[in-house]
């Protein structure tokens, strides 16, 4: 007995500690970001994207009995001062959205990114493509709006920046989602459908030439003209927007979607986003100096 407590008592003073009781650190606690609480994970995103396609319902109901005369796509030679339209003549109604964030959820491709964060890298998007058609979901309110709009006799389109050579996948993971369906080159149009790349107008103008489009869906600018992107600072993207001659087509033809995670909308420098009349600092306390 007195030699084993001895030889207990010589392995607790040893400066060798056994392998079985060498402490193994926790792994890190994976943090979502906050844009993707939002827009994946909370109540609030899910409100807002269900409270747009309504909108979106419901404006298209309003129209549902007449004849518009004008499309909501823009026509070519119109600016974002002077917006003109591409007229619908005796074609049929067509409503037309963007996939990604705006009816469909990246939740497998984003969960990847929040788990191993790291700088836009094409070659794992393409990858996603073609490899994550089930790790998504319809974004809130998409798959009522949709069928409501085939309802109405509208046809609903798909404009997309994602790779035509990955078409069916693409359909695939739109049809999965309860979306579909999505024909590629008739309710599917893709980059690398034409000569445009990532651009899109080159695409509307082909929905455009065979159907009166209604209205448009997207989370970017982008998705509604490609005159957003030709180089404009945040600041002047925002004023445009707001301007009289493109601020009434905000909720009555063109619908934007809620994506605070990635995109042409995350840019802009203190004095974009803070203007100087409207910074504010706390007072100063009593006898404290700036």
């Amino acid at each position: 007995m007195i030699l084993a407590v001895a030889f207990l008592l010589s392995a607790c003073a040893s400066t060798e500690t056994p392998a079985l009781l060498t402490p193994v650190a926790a792994p890190p606690a994976l943090t979502v970001p906050a844009t993707m609480q939002y827009l994946y994970g909370s109540g609030e995103g899910a409100a807002i994207s269900t409270q747009a396609w309504r909108a979106l319902i419901q404006y298209v109901g309003s129209k549902a009995g007449g004849a518009p005369v004008d499309s909501v796509v823009l026509a070519p030679d119109a600016t974002l001062a002077v917006p003109k339209w591409l007229p619908c003549g005796i074609r049929p109604k067509a409503a037309v959205f963007d996939v990604d964030e705006t009816v469909l959820l990246n939740l497998g491709f984003e969960y990847n990114d929040a788990a191993h964060p790291a700088p836009y890298d094409e070659a794992r998007w393409q990858a996603w493509e073609k490899t994550g058609t089930s790790q998504v979901a319809a974004v809130p309110g998409a798959v009522e709006a949709l069928n409501d709009l085939r309802k109405m006799g509208v046809t609903v389109v798909f404009n997309s920046n994602r790779s035509a050579g990955n078409a069916a996948q693409t359909a695939a993971a739109i049809t999965g989602a309860g979306l579909g369906p999505a024909v590629h080159g008739e309710t599917l149009f893709l980059a690398g459908d034409d000569a445009t790349g990532s651009r899109k107008d080159g695409r509307r103008a082909t929905i455009a030439a065979k159907y009166c489009v209604v209205a448009m869906g997207g989370d970017q600018l982008g998705d509604f003209s490609d005159l957003f992107n030709a180089g404009l600072s945040p600041s002047v993207r925002r004023t445009a927007v707001q301007a009289a001659a493109l601020s009434a087509k905000w909720g009555a033809g063109w619908f934007v979607l809620p994506n605070p995670v990635y995109g042409s909308s995350l840019k802009g420098g203190f004095d974009d986003v803070f203007p100087q009349d409207k910074r504010w600092a706390p007072p100063a306390a009593p006898g404290e100096t700036k």
